[in-house]
Order: C-alpha cells, then structure tokens, then sequence
C-alpha cells in the first residue's frame, strides 16, 4: 500500500482509504459480519484511513468499527470522523449544529461508541449557516490541545471558508466528493486547499456505484437513498450509464475493470488527493484495491476525457434540499 501526507500538518496515511457509511444502512440493509471483513481486509491490505461519521446509522457505524478494531493496535490506523448533522428518531435530517458545546458533546460520544482516546482527524460534516465556522473550528482545536483530537478537517465547504477556517487553526484536509462526474472542486476550491497546503480526501469516486460498472436500473432498493438521487433517476440515469459504457470501452482497452480506472484516475489527479472507497463488501474492496497499480498515460487520459467529458453528468449529485445546504456549491 502506498501512503500519502494528508496535507501540509496532517498526518502520513494509506493513499486509498476505507468510507464505511455504507455499511450502515445508507445504502439498503448491510451483512454485519461482511462488513467486520471487509474492514479486516482492508486493514491486512495496509489501508489505515477509516472514515465515518457520528450520524451514520446513529451511531451504529461507530460501534461497527470499535467491533472490527477491537486488538487492533491504536496506532495501526487512523480513524476520520465528521460530526454536526442533526437527525431525527425516524432517521430524518433536520439541520447542523457546529456550536462549540455542541462539537465537545459529539466528540464525547464518539469516542465513547468506538472506544478510543483520541479521533485522528474530527470534521464538521457540513457548514452550520447558524455558527461562524470560526467557532466550530475553535472548538476543535481546544480539544486538540486537550490530547482528544489530532488533527482538524473539513468537508463539503467552499475555498472562502477554508479560507478562514485555516486562519483559526492548520486545516489537514476537506473531504469532498470527487470523482469523473462530480468536478466541480476544481475551479474554485482545489486551487485554494493547493495553495494552503490542504489535501482532499475524494469521497463518491465512483459516484456511490454509479460508475462503477456494475449498477442496473431498478437497483435501489428499500431503505438506500441512491433512489432518491437526481442522478439515479429516469433519463438522467440513462444517460449516466451511457457515459460509463463508454468508460467500459476504456477500461477493456487497458484490461482494467471500470471502477479501476475510475479510481485510478482520481488517484492521478494529485499526490495531495486520497480517495475514500466506500466498499462494504470484500468483493468490492479487492476490485479497489487493484486501482493501485494502474498507472495512466497522457493517452489514457485523453482517452477517459473523451468518454466522460467534464460536467457530462446529469442530474444533481444530491437532492435539491441537501444541495442548498452544500457550501462548496455556492
């Protein structure tokens, strides 16, 4: 496995990690004991980067991983954990609280539920419109300086509040999707993590299975929020998975599969650029793993731009309520 500095201050971790928001119901019902698996694979892989949130599953995904992790030695991997999202007893989403009280409260529970003594990397998982991310950020570095958390991220935000985020307190990276169809950080933002000397950890590298070369219509079942999604819907779908034949078409020519080369291509992006898969199946992990040693040319990238031109996506990467609470969009 090779390894990547997570940004200019944060700290050295595998260049692919583990999302493991799918394993706890996101996405439809999940086999726990595949999911334990295929963390285990991950870790004897070398990946050390595990992402999760306090909200997924309400928490459950944060016992899942304290279940796989259990002997595992503390300093064998590092766990990303984004809190602030609100949700209700019904599993709704009703807003985000980054008030500092609010974040020492999250914190507190976290490493609780995965039973540890400090979080590696602790995010807002979005920006509170209501709280000055100045605060936010603060709060976290009192609980840097505390010995609770080591590093602080951010995700989901634009260049302006990284901006003044990283004046409070050294940012180490902003999680935020990236992949074939979701380019929009290049413009504005990557320039600006660039020049901060931020990284980005790529979440959504394969569009959560829409280019990855094995998703059908009618796939989303009940309880997985894909078919809620824009993109997954009606002839926005059709179109979509028109773009990833013709992916297929390239990844056949360089005798990958097409998730490879979509991972490989966002690993080709930047040495400051580590993508988070979000397999919840061994099966899916191994496929991923094998994106590592796919090395690109000039040819191969003109090859894979003109089979998924940037912006030829349609449909919003999410639904319009939860775009307008994207302050990377704005």
């Amino acid at each position: 496995m090779q390894t990547r500095a997570l940004g200019r201050t944060g700290p050295q971790v595998s260049a692919l990690g583990l999302g493991c928001m799918g394993m706890s119901g996101m996405y439809g019902p999940a086999d726990r004991a595949e999911s334990i698996a295929t963390i285990h694979a991950a870790l004897d892989a070398g990946i050390t980067l595990l992402d999760t949130g306090d909200f997924y599953g309400m928490g459950h995904n944060e016992l899942l991983i304290a279940e796989a992790l259990r002997g595992v030695p503390r300093e064998a991997y590092q766990l990303s954990v984004k809190f602030g999202a609100q949700r209700d007893p019904s599993g709704g989403w009703v807003g985000f609280d980054g008030r500092p009280a609010a974040v020492k409260t999250a914190l507190a529970y976290s490493l609780q539920r995965l039973g540890v003594d400090y979080i590696d990397v602790y995010r807002p998982a979005r920006l509170d419109p209501a709280v000055p991310i100045e605060d936010t950020v603060g709060a976290v570095a009192d609980m840097i300086r505390a010995g609770f958390v080591r590093h602080v991220g951010l995700s989901e935000v634009g260049a302006q509040t990284v901006r003044r985020a990283a004046a409070v307190h050294p940012i180490c990276d902003l999680q935020i999707e990236y992949s074939l169809i979701s380019r929009g950080l290049e413009d504005n933002i990557l320039p600006t993590l660039r020049e901060l000397g931020v990284a980005v950890t790529a979440y959504g590298v394969l569009s959560r299975g829409l280019i990855s070369g094995h998703w059908r219509k009618g796939e989303a079942g009940a309880g997985d929020f894909r078919g809620l999604t824009p993109r997954f819907q009606g002839e926005a779908l059709d179109h979509n998975l028109g773009l990833v034949e013709a992916l297929r078409r390239v990844a056949q020519r360089l005798d990958a599969t097409v998730a490879q080369v979509a991972i490989a291509w966002v690993f080709s992006r930047g040495d400051d650029i580590v993508p988070l898969v979000g397999a919840r199946r061994q099966a899916q992990l191994a496929e991923a793993l094998g994106a590592q040693g796919l090395v690109l040319a000039a040819d191969d990238h003109v090859a894979i731009e003109a089979a998924v031109p940037k912006g030829a996506a349609q449909g919003h990467r999410y639904p319009a309520p939860q775009m307008a609470s994207l302050d990377s969009e704005r």
